[in-house]
């Protein structure tokens, strides 16, 4: 059992040494700016350990473990209620823990209310999470029966009262911090295929966008899942040509090319399964486990403490770099963080970030997009972070809030968890879809969704059939607005759900008030620039693109599209 406080303003009655059947924890304070800093060290078989205990307040900021998972403020009696159809085909996707989200409220990683942030620093063994009860949050780390041989410094939280608005930032920083966040300053302007074709993708439609993408100043572009013979099997289908001849042609255009996969995944069905079931993650019988469902199928996880999956890991990204791509969006990264047993003996957060190391070894100086991701463990691997569902073509207020594809919930994650952005990576708040037809979406949609993402310095990544009929006017609003660079921001309202975003860079500020996100009710204010830039472009024999900014009077970019 761990210590009971009746108020966080108690939070020194934690300290001391505490003796169970297995294990040893010792528990200590240090003061930091804004609250103090939770040290916690370990000796003996842990599984799991409940550090303190606190009242439930009356509306709690809660967190998923993952990109696609909710961060969402929700009342007291919230509970979830997860159709039960779809608790196999989720799996390890809703938790690193299912048999206890599937039965009980959890946060992962930090939770908030009005007056405080509580929130761990780091996920490199264990996993911190906070568990609910009807009058009660337990503070935990789980580390799945790992045998600590002499006392170990783990996970440590910090305790910060203050408003999230203010306390999430610097809690970011803090983590930052913590786990020497390293990645690319370069935030890119792409496209990708995924929005508009999902799996009906091919070399010919992938030439007619190429052909198309003309003003757009694009600077990736990335083919998504639709490629691949199977999950685990990463060569091209009968749909493609070589991967060599996909990257080259991209590089044509001017553009890095991009391509996606998910490295951690293995289909029943594939090559890569049938030959090696010795790298999956099993049960303690010997039998793989299924990590999830999807494309109709079950799918294993990969083993990525196994030797010569390490190397099969390693070489398949030095191939595709060297068949020219630069860009990875890598997927379902969860299913390298299920539970089971491993040719090491080391908990899932270990062994998933085994896998983030050899990746991040095979790509260099790459830009990596992580996607479907355990998000603290992920810090220092990837350049790009998805942070919310997959967005949709609908805008629907009654779907589930599971991480279920849908623009409203992708882009209240946009929100709810700005504060990572340009901290511990760049926030990829999903595809931006400029299209005026084949959607459900309204222009107030479209254009909120727009906006959001450019003042929260996003990542901006188009998804559409450019013989479409494109919102061309807001995509030369993202061109011209992203000729001022890096931005800083604010955002307030995180527990109340109205929504007021600062936003200041070479233009001047820009400021943008949601007052009812359901409704896509807003208002914007866009400040009068203060530098008007002009936009050249020079496109080297080596296939390099430079782009090259001088003060101009006339307000319009020769990258304009038409």
């Amino acid at each position: 059992m761990g210590i009971y406080i009746s108020s966080l303003k108690d939070l020194r009655k934690v300290i001391g040494y505490r003796k169970y059947e297995d294990f040893e924890c010792i528990v200590e304070l240090e003061k930091i700016h804004l609250g103090y800093k939770v040290n916690v060290e370990v000796n003996g078989i842990v599984d799991e350990v409940e550090i303190f205990t606190f009242p439930k307040p009356e509306r709690i900021f809660l967190n998923n473990w993952q990109s696609w998972g909710p961060a969402r403020v929700v009342s007291k009696d919230f509970s979830i209620d997860f159709p039960k159809e779809l608790i196999q085909k989720f799996g390890f996707s809703a938790s690193i823990m299912p048999e206890k989200y599937f039965n009980s409220l959890v946060s992962d990683y930090f939770i908030a209310s009005d007056n405080f942030v509580i929130g761990a620093l780091q996920s490199k063994i264990g996993h911190p999470f906070f568990e609910l009860s009807k009058d009660s949050i337990n503070v935990k780390l789980k580390f799945f029966g790992k045998s600590f041989d002499g006392w170990t410094k783990v996970e440590s939280f910090v305790v910060l009262y203050e408003n999230p608005d203010i306390a999430l930032p610097y809690y970011a920083d803090l983590v930052a911090k913590e786990n020497n966040a390293n990645y690319k300053r370069y935030n890119p302007i792409g496209w990708s295929s995924w929005y508009q074709y999902f799996l009906d993708y091919d070399y010919n439609k992938m030439i007619s966008d190429l052909e198309k993408s003309y003003g757009y100043g694009y600077e990736v572009f990335q083919i998504d899942d639709a490629w691949e013979r199977d999950i685990g099997d990463w060569e091209v289908n009968e749909r493609f040509p070589s991967l060599e001849e996909v990257a080259s042609k991209i590089k044509e255009y001017g553009y890095t090319p991009g391509v996606w996969l998910a490295p951690f995944s293995v289909a029943e069905t594939s090559d890569l399964f049938k030959n090696h079931p010795e790298w999956i993650v099993k049960d303690n019988n010997g039998n793989p486990i299924v990590a999830y469902e999807n494309w109709n199928k079950k799918i294993y996880a990969l083993d990525t403490t196994h030797p010569e999956a390490q190397k099969w890991l390693l070489n398949l990204f030095i191939d595709l770099k060297s068949k020219g791509f630069d860009y990875f969006k890598i997927d379902f990264l969860f299913a390298g963080a299920i539970q089971g047993k491993r040719y090491l003996n080391v908990t899932p957060v270990e062994a998933y970030r085994i896998g983030m190391e050899t990746i991040r070894k095979a790509t260099g100086d790459s830009f990596v997009l992580g996607c479907g991701a355990p998000l603290l463990p992920s810090i220092g691997y990837v350049d790009g972070m998805r942070i919310s569902a997959d967005t949709a073509p609908y805008w629907d207020l009654n779907g589930p809030d599971i991480g279920y594809p849908n623009a409203y919930f992708a882009l209240r994650n946009v929100i709810t968890r700005s504060f990572m952005n340009n901290v511990w990576w760049w926030n990829d708040p999903d595809c931006l879809m400029l299209r005026k037809e084949e959607t459900q979406l309204s222009d107030n949609h479209r254009q909120l969704y727009t906006y959001v993402s450019l003042l929260l310095d996003n990542m901006i990544i188009q998804s559409d059939n450019l013989s479409l009929n494109i919102d061309k006017e807001l995509w030369n609003v993202i061109l011209e607005y992203k000729k001022y660079g890096r931005r800083k921001y604010r955002v307030e309202g995180l527990m109340e759900g109205v929504y007021k975003i600062t936003s200041c860079g070479l233009n001047g500020c820009d400021k943008l008030t949601i007052e009812d996100l359901g409704n896509a009710k807003y208002k914007i204010e866009f400040d009068t620039p203060r530098v008007k830039l002009f936009k050249s472009v020079e496109k080297r024999e080596d296939g390099r693109t430079f782009n090259y900014y001088t003060e101009d009077n006339t307000g319009k970019a020769k990258g304009d599209v038409k």
